[in-house]
């Protein structure tokens, strides 16, 4: 269970021979981007890692005009859903369709973020595990703010949590949530 996250660093609770202790871990960061992202991609990749972050880059590492983002995007996700504590951010020209992508892999949850207030609500409310960030909608500075906001910001949990399992629920059965009575 993860307690605090600050900057780089998550303190963690584990049980070991003599009982609970707490630990710290390198918070882990799966990025992905198609061509318009590649640049800013980079630049977090070398940022992210200079903090103390664990990157992990999926692509692409060359630029090419014509590549796809649904590969790159999608493999971030798959990794963040496999990789518990780890987070994602999926960059391209708007932010949109990356983040419509990598919510394709069931149990990503991906969120457009586009100022601090949205990278925050997105982690607090929604529990987002990765960020779909517009690298041509932002300056460095704003997107630099907006990903140490959403790499830093905890779940609140509570009733939050109640409706991220509502989703979950839809996911995997294909029922969807009952409608309240009116």
């Amino acid at each position: 269970m993860s307690l605090v996250r600050m900057a780089f660093l998550s303190l963690d609770r584990v049980s070991n021979a003599r009982g609970a202790v707490w630990q710290t871990t390198r918070v882990r960061v799966y990025l992905g981007s198609d061509h318009a992202g590649l640049e800013l991609k980079s630049h977090l990749v070398e940022r992210l890692d200079r903090l103390g972050y664990e990157v992990v880059d999926v692509g692409p590492a060359v630029y090419d005009a014509e590549d796809d983002y649904p590969p790159f995007c999608v493999e971030a996700a798959r990794r963040v859903v496999a990789d518990a504590g780890s987070l994602g951010l999926v960059i391209g020209g708007s932010g949109n369709g990356e983040q419509i992508a990598a919510n394709k892999v069931p149990g990503a949850r991906a969120a457009l973020v586009w100022n601090q207030d949205t990278a925050k609500l997105s982690r607090q409310h929604n529990n987002a595990l990765l960020a779909g960030i517009g690298a041509r909608m932002h300056s460095l500075d704003e997107v630099e703010g907006i990903v140490d906001t959403f790499l830093t910001t905890e779940f609140e949990g509570g009733r939050h949590q109640r409706r991220i399992d509502m989703l979950a629920d839809y996911e995997r059965t294909g029922e969807p949530p009952a409608l309240p009575e009116q």
